[in-house]
């Protein structure tokens, strides 16, 4: 069991997903115009899309790259969290209209409701709602949850606004509320490799697992931030440079977290780059991770 001090912050939270891209201008189109996110910053190459202040993709535009082969090791899923039943209907309703074909399924995992897609380019998306915390169970310390069907047409009779249908057959539809990444689940090779690398090296918790199948990784008692799973990539090895996948980026609240994980990092010999504010170390499968502290705060002499 780890101790506190072979832990991420409790306050950890995930960052932006950077994916590489081969055809730009649609992949924009998919997330502003369908995901309903926020084009936020566009400069030559690189498209950042989210809402407010807080980014939630990065697309890098890569054409002279490929897709990867079939049953690699990568990109699951980008899970989007919205901060509402009336968002996540929202965005929901606005996928549904203008890409109706990227569905591919919904579910009630008991913590939280989803709904799945994948995006032009063949990287899953999720969109998501978390239920209260105070209304989710944990069994001899595993979070319970399930996969349960959930019919997406009538959770938007229930959930989807009056004025929000109005705007939407008119100025298209709102952006309502807040919307981060929640959690990023990968593809990986083995979940025995993943459990060393992710919670042993990394500092985050299990919370849920199917051995040899699928593990759920959290800071915080969240129920995850991470997940892995081995359904379309059973023994798969390090991914070459391709599409898809480019950077997970985690957010640890203050300069001592990152320090600490740097040492933990270094006492287990894991390889990492320091930048000043952010480690950067590639996990058994060459997904690259980013983990940043906020800058400090410049105050102005009195």
């Amino acid at each position: 069991m780890n101790t506190s001090s072979d832990l991420l912050a409790a306050d950890t939270q995930m960052g932006a997903v950077t994916l590489r891209v081969g055809d730009l201008d649609a992949m924009i189109r998919y997330y502003r115009d369908a995901v309903t996110l926020d084009l936020l910053s566009q400069h030559g190459d690189v498209a950042v899309l989210g809402r407010g202040s807080t980014p939630v993709m990065i697309l890098q535009h890569a054409p002279e790259l490929k897709h990867a082969a079939p049953r690699s090791a990568g990109l699951y899923h980008t899970a989007i969290l919205f901060d509402s039943r009336e968002a996540l209907a929202a965005a929901l309703y606005s996928v549904a209209t203008r890409a109706p074909g990227t569905f591919t399924g919904s579910a009630d995992h008991k913590v939280s409701i989803a709904f799945y897609f994948t995006d032009p380019e063949g990287n899953g998306v999720e969109l998501y709602w978390d239920r209260a915390r105070t209304e989710w169970s944990w069994i001899h310390g595993q979070i319970e949850m399930t996969t349960l069907y959930v019919d997406p047409n009538a959770f938007l009779q229930q959930h989807l606004t009056a004025e929000t249908a109005e705007r939407a057959a008119t100025a298209g539809v709102p952006r309502l509320g807040a919307a981060s990444v929640g959690h990023v689940h990968l593809s990986v090779g083995d979940t025995a490799t993943a459990t060393d690398f992710y919670v042993r090296r990394l500092g985050f918790e299990t919370t849920f697992e199917v051995p040899g199948s699928a593990l759920f990784i959290s800071a915080g008692g969240y129920h995850h931030h991470m997940a892995m799973n081995t359904w379309q990539s059973a023994g798969a090895g390090r991914r070459g440079l391709a599409l898809g996948l480019a950077e997970v980026d985690i957010e640890v609240p203050a300069t001592d977290d990152l320090g600490a994980l740097e040492e933990r990092l270094a006492h287990y010999g894991t390889p990492f780059a320091n930048d000043g504010r952010s480690l950067v170390v590639e996990d058994p499968w060459g997904s690259t991770l980013r983990v940043a502290a906020p800058l400090p705060l410049i105050t102005k002499p009195a």
